[in-house]
């Protein structure tokens, strides 16, 4: 987890002094680390479990925004409040730093700023994909990328990758891919009778043939 997190860069006596800051929390399901428009008061560090991040629109209607994993970083906003409400889909444990004390670090640290200026790329460049993702890939290909992304984050995490286990709901999975709980069910059935991909017990699905699941998510395959 640490090589991922954004503490990978700090030595260990700094790392002493980030354990002596920080508070480890458990959260359950469906438990909330903080809804949007919460004053910004707190980071924290996933050391395990998986969340969705999600913002509600106007008319009530849900967008997630994204999934976070093992070694991710959330919480530090350049507003004094919250924009966007992180919940937890299964189990997660975290380590929660108060705001202040992550300044106090960032000051202290210039390779910890560093750090989160990489990461903070990194969430751009995934927001460019989503933006790719919703705009001109079919249900298909979102279903077919979308689980190439939970297989390439499991790999990243040094965790099983194949079958990917899926964590979230098809309901979560349709509000973040931008498609209906019936179109999301439609497109894994698809894949499964098609024979590309095998639901297994436990929230996992093999991915019997990784090379034409990449050219589905392409656009290339069937």
């Amino acid at each position: 987890m640490r090589s991922r997190a954004v503490c990978a860069v700090m030595s260990d006596d700094e790392l002493g002094r980030l354990s002596k800051l920080t508070q480890n929390q458990t959260y359950a399901p469906g438990e909330a680390l903080f809804f949007e428009g919460d004053e910004a008061g707190a980071c924290f560090i996933v050391q395990d479990g998986a969340l969705k991040l999600y913002k509600l629109l106007p008319d009530g209607r849900r967008q997630i925004t994204g999934f976070l994993f093992k070694g991710d970083f959330l919480g530090l906003s350049p507003k004094e409040e919250y924009g966007f409400t992180a919940e937890v889909l299964e189990e997660a444990h975290a380590c929660v730093l108060p705001a202040e004390r992550m300044d106090e670090l960032i000051a202290d640290y210039p390779k910890l700023s560093n750090r989160l200026l990489n990461l903070a790329s990194m969430e751009l460049a995934s927001a460019q994909e989503q933006m790719l993702l919703l705009g001109r890939k079919t249900a298909q290909e979102r279903i077919a990328s979308f689980l190439l992304w939970l297989s390439q984050r499991a790999a990243d995490r040094g965790e099983e990758s194949n079958p990917v286990r899926v964590p979230m709901s098809r309901s979560d999975m349709g509000d973040y891919l931008g498609l209906t709980v019936e179109t999301v069910s439609r497109s894994i059935t698809k894949l499964k009778t098609t024979g590309v991909i095998t639901l297994k017990e436990g929230n996992r699905i093999e991915i019997n043939d990784p090379e034409l699941m990449t050219a589905i998510a392409a656009g290339d395959g069937c």
